[in-house]
């Protein structure tokens, strides 16, 4: 997209066009491949869009992290969905390729609203630019929380909201995270690991380190009862693999985590407590959990999704998974698009 971006310069810092769009899909049949800088809300954002027919529904990725876009894996972890979906990666504010381009200070903040509106953003330019009312809304661990700020703000933008490694409560969600990694430790006779997560103690915490550390023993603890997914999945794209662009991710990453957990415990996580947002959606809601996830507790996720109405709902638990994706989520994932969404688009 980068020779095509002069079509793909549309929105304002308040959502609003410039000029018509040129749209991407004249006809449905056409293939649609573009990467580029999109103004959103006062800066410029990375999408790409790919997709071998233009007719196909589009689904709307919204990664985690928040320092961790999915553009550079996208064609190996996806690229066979292409065939029967458009599907459209979005490097949100303070990450990957959008970070490179509008490189924030150390005190530029981030906040939940202020990214939701930048997801609405996005989602309203998708309908202009491939001429489709609704799409897919798909977020993971982080963006599972923002996925839900923002079908939860703009239900009309999307067909389904599908939630994967579902975060619910941030407090709620740390303090199971960090018994049942203990209680794992204590029940390996693990002394190194329980020392360290005495040390520790039990969050909330002020020390932004600390989520890290236990983060390393979670993945660790994961890791003994999960199948890895495809080592491929994780190398980048040649695009994204340059000594550049390498550099510009880790300063994202670094950028996006403290962003996300604060220089004492009070970043966007912290405010964390998607009841409070209400329980009534608007549009169907899908959730897949990983069975053996520490981070994301399925049961914590469960009675959240039990406490839901939305004119369709399930919930999808994934046996042999943990909180990152292997090849047994994105086979449920499949699953619940063509099964449970894909009929409600008719």
């Amino acid at each position: 997209m980068r020779k095509t971006c002069l079509a793909f310069l549309l929105f304002s810092s308040l959502g609003l066009a410039h000029a018509a769009p040129a749209p991407a899909c004249p006809s449905p049949a056409q293939p649609v491949r573009e990467q580029g800088y999109v103004p959103i809300n006062g800066i410029e954002q990375w999408i790409t869009i790919t997709g071998a027919r233009c007719g196909n529904p589009v689904i709307l990725f919204i990664h985690g992290g928040p320092g961790n876009p999915l553009s550079p894996f996208a064609d190996a972890i996806y690229g066979s969905w292409q065939q029967d979906y458009t599907l459209v990666q979005w490097d949100q504010r303070g990450a990957g390729m959008t970070y490179t381009q509008q490189r924030p200070t150390e005190d530029t903040p981030l906040s939940l609203e202020q990214m939701r509106d930048d997801g609405i953003a996005v989602a309203r330019y998708l309908q202009q630019h491939l001429g489709q009312q609704k799409v897919i809304l798909m977020g993971s661990s982080w963006g599972s929380i923002l996925g839900t700020y923002m079908a939860k703000a703009r239900p009309e933008l999307f067909h389904a909201y599908v939630g994967t490694a579902q975060v619910v409560d941030a407090q709620q969600n740390m303090a199971d995270m960090y018994g049942r990694v203990l209680a794992l430790a204590q029940a390996a006779n693990d002394g190194p690991t329980v020392d360290k997560l005495a040390a520790l103690g039990l969050p909330p915490w002020r020390d932004p380190r600390n989520f890290g550390i236990l983060r390393r023993f979670d993945r660790k603890y994961e890791a003994l009862v999960t199948d890895a997914p495809p080592k491929h999945w994780w190398q980048p794209a040649p695009f994204y693999a340059t000594p550049q662009a390498l550099a510009d991710a880790e300063a994202a990453d670094d950028y996006s985590y403290i962003q996300f957990i604060g220089m004492r415990g009070d970043g966007m996580f912290s405010k964390v407590a998607l009841p409070a947002l209400g329980t009534r959606f608007e549009l169907p809601v899908f959730l897949v959990m990983g069975e053996e996830d520490l981070l994301t507790s399925a049961p914590i996720a469960r009675a959240y999704f039990d406490s839901i109405t939305a004119p369709h709902k399930s919930f999808t638990l994934v046996k042999r998974a943990g909180h990152d994706p292997n090849q047994a989520v994105l086979d449920a994932q499949w699953r619940i698009l063509r099964e449970q969404v894909a009929p409600l688009l008719r």
